[in-house]
């Protein structure tokens, strides 16, 4: 009876921890129940991770996104829709406080019917840019599936996406190559922080309108590199919302499809979709990239305090004092986990990228690479040890850590600065610039006593008397 008890035990353990950081509640918005079993393995997988997902039609009548003013789910999905608007509780107004209030959205589209301005108009918002016709498709001439799109060229093959620029973390790696059927195509504004892109289309790949196949193309909207497959936005508050430029990339047709360039020249293989899908999702619902501040500590590195290994070895140790002394040396440090589908883990920066601390008052008086000095069972410990600065007033031990992909990390500690007290001025006999004052005075006062003892032990002269 036990082990059977210990076994549900375990698999409800194991359950719950599979469930992404933000929550569990998922809501997918499909026009047509029937469309469902296109996706039956993409539904099997996010389930199979803790998911509770609800169907809702995007203009069916108990359709909300709030309850009582707050979020009624933590995620949503968005499919195709075949209607113009997306009905009055999907309004880019409403989209947009979901996501201000901390839930995350993926959005998809598909080229095969134009996309509801009620999403073009949402996606401006974001400084996300889709082509104006909104019946674009995305063809590549050199890196197309030769079975399935042999004339047309609009289902794209794109390589395992690798990360944007030098020091950003990658979550999106996956095996062979990745079909993306009938995609819609995205630009990204230039000065958004919040923005950036997921895979970036081969330089030969352009949007092209099938409507304009017998006048050609004049005026092309974007070409190559400058063209996303897929995109992201994560907002100040870490909500995330990602767009995708293919539906069809989710369905199980996709998923256990074999693919092949031209340049494979007949050697299918088979596609990544279905591990592109679970780390698309796993990102755009919290289960990858989320990071966590553990304990943080600080104290005066002097004296019996001087590079101690373990804190708990000296019990009478002051941790996070609120004042230090101008010029004090002090040693910082900070616990950062990283959770990993299932489990908190320690946070090793990207490579050529750092964790930094600012102490600061308006502005940094140091900027300084946290190093990493060991690891817990689920965090790494960062630490830095630094002279305070010759001011006093009110300082931050400040670590913010805002990079793609990564949730934002800000963690701040305010204490007080002051200034030597009367007894802690050095003496002047140790100060090297005062020595030659010292001597002055020491020479005037010895050349004073000689003078002194010259006037009281000299012999007056005597004096002659005069007579006549």
């Amino acid at each position: 009876m036990r082990l059977p008890l210990l076994g549900v035990l375990l698999g409800f353990v194991s359950f719950v921890a599979a469930i992404s950081t933000h929550g569990s509640k998922l809501l997918v918005v499909i026009e047509n129940d029937a469309d469902k079993s296109k996706y039956s393995q993409f539904w099997s997988d996010l389930e199979a991770r803790g998911f509770q997902i609800t169907y809702k039609a995007p203009k069916d009548s108990s359709l909300s996104l709030f309850a009582h003013g707050v979020p009624a789910y933590s995620h949503l999905l968005l499919l195709p829709v075949k209607s113009k608007g997306l009905g009055p509780a999907l309004t880019p107004n409403l989209l947009v406080d979901f996501v201000n209030q901390g839930s995350n959205v993926l959005l998809a589209l598909t080229a095969e019917q134009a996309t509801p301005s009620a999403v073009s108009s949402l996606l401006v918002e974001l400084d996300i840019h889709i082509p104006a016709d909104r019946t674009s498709v995305l063809v590549d001439h050199f890196n197309y599936d030769v079975d399935t799109s042999a004339e047309k060229h609009d289902v794209v093959l794109m390589n395992s996406p690798i990360a944007p620029r030098a020091g950003v973390a990658n979550f999106f790696a996956t095996d062979g190559h990745i079909a993306f059927p009938h995609t819609v195509g995205q630009t990204l504004g230039n000065a958004s922080p919040l923005l950036a892109p997921i895979v970036k289309a081969h330089s030969p790949t352009y949007s092209y309108n099938l409507k304009e196949e017998g006048d050609g193309v004049e005026d092309v909207w974007a070409t190559g590199w400058q063209i996303n497959l897929v995109s992201s936005f994560q907002a100040r508050n870490s909500a995330r919302f990602t767009v995708l430029g293919s539906a069809e990339a989710l369905e199980d047709k996709w998923f256990d499809a074999t693919v092949s360039t031209p340049r494979m020249k007949g050697k299918g293989e088979k596609s990544g979709n279905r591990n592109f899908a679970k780390k698309l999702s796993a990102w755009t619902f919290k289960e990858l990239g989320v990071l966590k501040v553990g304990q943080i500590r600080h104290y005066l590195n002097e004296g019996t305090q001087k590079n101690i290994a373990n804190t708990s070895e000296v019990p009478s140790l002051d941790l996070n004092p609120s004042i230090y002394r101008i010029k004090n040396n002090v040693h910082y440090e900070i616990e950062v986990s990283e959770w990993d589908m299932d489990q908190w883990v320690p946070f090793t920066p990207p490579a050529d990228d750092e964790l930094q601390l600012e102490f600061s008052m308006l502005s940094p008086f140091h900027r300084l690479n946290l190093q990493s000095k060991g690891q817990t069972a689920n965090a790494n410990i960062y630490a830095a040890e630094f002279k305070l600065p010759d001011q006093h007033g009110i300082f931050n031990f400040f670590v913010e850590y805002r990079r793609p992909f990564f949730t934002n990390l800000e963690e701040k500690r305010t204490v007080t600065v002051r200034h030597f007290a009367h007894d802690e001025w050095p003496r002047s006999f140790v100060i090297s610039g005062a020595w030659p004052w010292i001597s002055g005075i020491w020479v005037t006062v010895a050349g004073w006593l000689v003078f002194v003892a010259v006037w009281l032990y000299s012999k007056p002269a005597d004096e002659k008397v005069k007579t006549k």
